[in-house]
Order: C-alpha cells, then sequence, then structure tokens
C-alpha cells in the first residue's frame, strides 16, 4: 500500500515496522508488516485512498512488537516482547516458520504485554501475530517477523527461499549475512547453487552482507535448485523446487494486466495501478510475501488529522502480495469504484484489483490473483510515467541487473 521512492545501494530493509502502529494481519502467509517510516526517519507518502467510513472504526489500541518488523540477527537472549497503549491483548502466538512450533509465553496480568517464556534458538526465524481490543471493543492487530543471529562462527545469518519449498520461476537466491563479508571471495567460493536444468548460476553482492544468485534468465518450470554451503567448518544444503512458469504484465498505459502460464495467456485483469502524480515502478519484480489481509493506519506515514488521531486506519486491505522492501504490492481494492479498474490510474504506487471488503468474494479478480499465485511468481509493469527503472535490491528485483552487470558483481570467476 506504501512505496518508498528511495534507490539506494545495497539492501534495503524491510519497510515496516510494528514498533509502531501498522498492523498487519497474515490469513495464508509470512507475516510482515506493509509500511512503515523510511530508513532515514522522513515519512513516505499513503499509496492507498481510504474513504471515510473506515477512517471512523479506527481502533484506539496500539500494538509495539520488539524487535521491529523485518529484524535480523536477534540475539537469543534479548528481549522480545509485545505491548499495547489504550487497550489490552486479547491473543499472542510466537510460532518457528520453518517448523511451525508454537514458542510458549505469558501475558501480563493487565493484559498490556507478553513475551516469550524462554530463550529463543539461533539462527531462526520467527513469525509473532498479536491480537488486541481498545475500550470500545475495536480491534487492531499487529505482526512481525524475526530472525536469530547464527552460532558465533557461522556468518550466514537466513537463506531464501526455504529448504524444501516450492516457489514460481523469479525467486532468486538470498544469502543474508550476519556481519558484514570482508573477504567476499573466500566466502563465494564455498557457495555452490545448481539447478538440475543445467542453467549456469552466478552470484552478485549487492552490499557487505546480501549475495543472491540467478541464472541469466528465469529458473526453468519443474527444475530443482540446490544451494550447498561450507562456510568456516559450517555446512548446510537447501533445496527447492521451481513449479509452473507465471508471468504477470501489468501495463500502466491499457491498465490491463496479462497472467501468462507457461507460455499460454489464462486471464486478463483490470487493474488501477499509479497515478501520473505517484506512478508505479517499471521493471521487473518477485511476489516475496503473500497476505490475505493488510491493516493500514495513517499515522505510521504520518497521516494524522488535528486532534493527533490517524486519518485512517484500515482493517483489511485484502489478497495484498509485496513486490518490494519499499512497499509496491498488487493488492485487492474494495473501496474505488468499478468504473476505477481498467480505465484510471489512481493509487500511489500499488496496483490494484477489483475486490470486496473482507475479501471474502473468490470470485473477485483480487481473489482470483491471490489463489493462483505463488512466491517467487513475476510480475512486470510496462508503461508506467515513473522513469527510473526499479532498483534490482529492492526486495527481489534482481532481474532488472543485465546480465553483464550481474556477473561482474561476482569475486569468483
Amino acid at each position: 500500500m506504501i512505496t518508498v521512492r528511495k534507490r539506494r545501494t545495497g539492501l534495503v530493509a524491510t519497510a515496516g515496522v510494528l514498533g509502531g502502529v501498522l498492523a498487519v494481519t497474515a490469513l495464508g502467509g509470512t507475516s510482515s508488516a506493509a509500511t512503515g517510516g523510511n530508513d532515514d526517519g522522513s515519512q513516505p507518502k499513503p499509496q492507498a485512498r481510504v474513504d471515510q467510513a473506515a477512517a471512523q472504526e479506527a481502533s484506539d489500541a496500539r500494538i509495539e512488537i520488539t524487535p521491529r518488523q523485518g529484524a535480523h540477527h536477534v540475539g537469543i537472549k534479548d528481549p522480545v516482547k509485545v505491548t499495547v497503549s489504550n487497550g489490552h491483548l486479547t491473543k499472542v502466538t510466537m510460532t518457528a516458520v520453518a517448523t511451525g512450533a508454537e514458542i510458549p509465553g505469558t501475558l501480563s496480568p493487565d493484559g498490556t504485554s507478553w513475551k516469550p517464556n524462554g530463550r529463543l534458538e539461533r539462527a531462526t526465524r520467527y513469525q509473532i501475530a498479536a491480537e488486541a481490543e481498545d475500550a470500545k471493543g475495536r480491534s487492531a492487530t499487529g505482526n512481525a517477523t524475526i530472525t536469530t543471529v547464527s552460532p558465533a562462527n557461522d556468518l550466514i545469518g537466513h537463506i531464501s527461499p526455504e529448504d524444501g519449498s516450492t516457489v514460481g520461476v523469479g525467486m532468486p537466491v538470498t544469502v543474508d549475512f550476519d556481519k558484514p563479508v570482508g573477504d567476499k571471495a573466500a566466502v563465494e567460493s564455498e557457495i555452490r547453487v545448481s539447478s538440475s536444468s543445467g542453467q549456469r548460476v552466478v552470484g552478485h553482492w549487492f552490499n557487505d552482507d546480501r549475495l543472491d544468485f540467478r541464472p541469466e534468465n528465469y529458473w526453468k518450470p519443474g527444475s530443482t535448485v540446490t544451494v550447498k554451503i561450507d562456510v568456516h567448518g559450517i555446512q548446510k544444503t537447501v533445496t527447492f523446487k521451481i513449479g509452473r512458469s507465471q508471468i504477470s504484465t501489468v501495463d500502466a498505459k491499457t491498465k490491463q494486466m496479462t497472467v501468462v502460464r507457461d507460455g499460454k495467456t489464462i486471464k486478463t485483469i483490470p487493474i488501477s495501478s499509479g497515478s501520473p502524480e505517484h506512478p508505479t515502478y517499471n521493471g521487473q519484480m518477485v511476489i516475496s510475501e503473500k497476505f490475505g489481509q493488510i491493516h493500514m493506519n495513517g499515522a505510521t506515514v504520518g497521516l494524522v488529522k488535528k486532534d493527533g488521531k490517524p486519518a485512517y486506519d484500515i482493517k483489511a486491505v485484502p489478497h495484498a502480495m509485496r513486490l518490494t522492501d519499499s512497499g509496491t504490492f498488487v493488492h485487492g481494492n474494495y473501496w474505488g469504484a468499478d468504473s476505477v479498474f481498467g480505465k484510471v490510474n489512481t493509487s500511489h504506487g500499488c496496483v490494484g484489483l477489483k475486490d470486496v471488503m473482507g475479501g471474502g468474494d473468490g470470485k473477485q479478480p483480487a481473489a482470483w490473483f491471490f489463489d493462483n499465485s505463488m512466491i517467487g511468481d513475476v510480475v512486470i509493469v510496462k508503461n508506467s510515467e515513473d522513469k527510473t527503472m526499479l532498483a534490482p535490491d529492492n526486495g527481489l528485483s534482481d532481474w532488472n541487473m543485465p546480465w553483464s552487470e550481474w556477473v561482474a558483481g561476482s569475486t569468483t570467476p
């Protein structure tokens, strides 16, 4: 719902902070905050047009999760907690993403805070989901995904995608390191990525702690990718499968999205993308997260009324899928008039598809696209009035870098 118009070298951190007031409800995907402040302390512009009725239903409850959404290198003894102001917590769950195991925790007697009972495991990704109510019974939700540090002698912090997963043809391999890597050539030489398709796979350093791997063209459907790591005596193997090919092209000029699966067009969907004042990025993007619903709050982007309350607070933007770390999404839109889709570009950068409040109608275009998409699918935007190409390190947008430049970013032959 928010696009942070920020281009920089290096990994762009996820732009959502649940150590604030943004709430996200994930109903069938990895949890993550959708938006938040820029890294330099400035605030992005809103990317959703919100109706007044939704703003009037805003909850006063404000959930804060520590560490913040997207935090890496979290110490196993670092304090992890969920707190709420102007309300009380009704439910908090913390689970290990890889295994689904729930972490026991304790809610304070007054219902304003929660913390896990024991210390966390190393090199583990955890998902925290919290629900709260204010004095009038109005609900608020908060989510965060955090990753703990690796063993002291293990540089590798997190590898994506997950071992055993099935992803779309656009999913690069991303290796995040717990600390800046000095001797990149030595480390990269100990990481081998291969595909059963026989495609040549090359690594590229975006900065000192992010190394991505990809072939020249998208992965071959049905192939198996194997990542073997032997760094500082630590050995790991991650294997994932490539599913069918699905590439969806958004034409901002015609305001249509064409969905092509295994070379055949299976759907054409009317859309509404970024307005001329706030155009959608042009370029190749990859779906990195899926959310059944996203809870948006205007205060996270500095949009507040004279009384200090958020200008809007929408509980459920349905069928949202993240395209960039800076906050570009393809999502359901239930507040726009039917005449908008396929006719007018009205957003602040996201790609909107017709939907209903709550997302309960499976026949809506947004529901269809959500149900028929997977992590790693490619979404290409063309003919937008945005004059600059999406940065390759903004999310999983690696494919926007020419192959010659990609290979030049490797430290091994």
